[in-house]
């Protein structure tokens, strides 16, 4: 990963996406060749000069100024997490590494508490989406599938994926965002290195996705799966930052009650009971 060009490609890749329109300049050339906005063009709405916005994209100029990031976050209509990433990558933080492996490990008190919840699928994973650990339910969700261990390589690497994730497209999208958000906070992570140079040799769909640029935090939403043993279910789920381990997210889905998805749900329950 090329840390000193992040933030130029972030720029770049959110000024191709901004258009004329949604700035409300004139259409007056039509025959543009270049998508979205000129780099003089968001130089001038930013109130910066072109030589200097160059400079931002090329990464020779690493030191912008607040005011400049919330100009240009202002003029490519970036939403708050956007905003917040635009900022980390222009003054990253630095990491202090803790023992190696202690984070992909779930503390024997929240394997406790995912086990004691019977009815609702928990999975807890860390900011490459390595799945660390989940109580029977949340394992018997992704029973079957290859690269279950971890959630973006069973998406791309896995044809399964495409069956499994009804919204295929936009679920990828969604994991591609997250792991741009966790590679801007820990950028030097040899795994994460390694992870994004798999799915970039491997997937011409990640690296269509990750030249998008597109950033998103793991809060809340829902998603529709098709199971082969329970059938199709439409799950929503809340994300939890673990306190005493904030790289490691937890997952808990939930089917709406009385829904054709909890009756899925129920079937997968007893699956689980037979098996165990």
């Amino acid at each position: 990963m090329d840390t000193d060009r992040l933030l130029g490609d972030f720029l770049r890749a959110r000024r191709q996406t901004t258009t004329l329109d949604q700035v409300g300049l004139s259409h007056g050339d039509h025959r543009r060749r270049t998508p979205g906005l000129r780099r003089e063009e968001v130089a001038m709405l930013a109130g910066v000069s072109t030589d200097y916005y160059i400079r931002l994209e090329q990464g020779r100029e690493r030191r912008p100024s607040d005011q400049v990031l919330d100009a240009l976050a202002q003029v490519l209509q970036l939403d708050a997490w956007a905003t917040d990433h635009l900022h980390e990558l222009a003054r990253p933080k630095a990491i202090k590494r803790t023992t190696e492996g202690r984070t992909d490990r779930v503390s024997p008190t929240l394997e406790r508490l995912m086990l004691g919840w019977r009815n609702t699928p928990a999975v807890v994973v860390n900011r490459r989406l390595d799945v660390l650990g989940g109580n029977s339910l949340g394992e018997a969700l992704y029973e079957g599938l290859d690269h279950r261990d971890n959630l973006l390589r069973l998406t791309f690497l896995n044809p399964d994926a495409r069956v499994f994730y009804r919204d295929w497209e936009k679920d990828a999208a969604s994991k591609t965002a997250q792991l741009h958000t966790a590679a801007a906070a820990d950028h030097d992570d040899p795994l994460l290195i390694e992870l994004l140079a798999e799915l970039s040799r491997e997937s011409a769909d990640f690296r269509r996705m990750w030249a998008r640029h597109d950033v998103r935090a793991k809060t809340t939403d829902s998603v529709r799966f098709h199971h082969y043993l329970a059938g199709d279910l439409t799950l929503s789920y809340e994300a939890f930052t673990v306190n005493s381990c904030p790289d490691q997210d937890l997952f808990i889905f939930q089917a709406e009650p009385g829904s054709p998805s909890e009756q899925a749900l129920t079937r997968l329950r007893s699956r689980v009971a037979i098996a165990g």
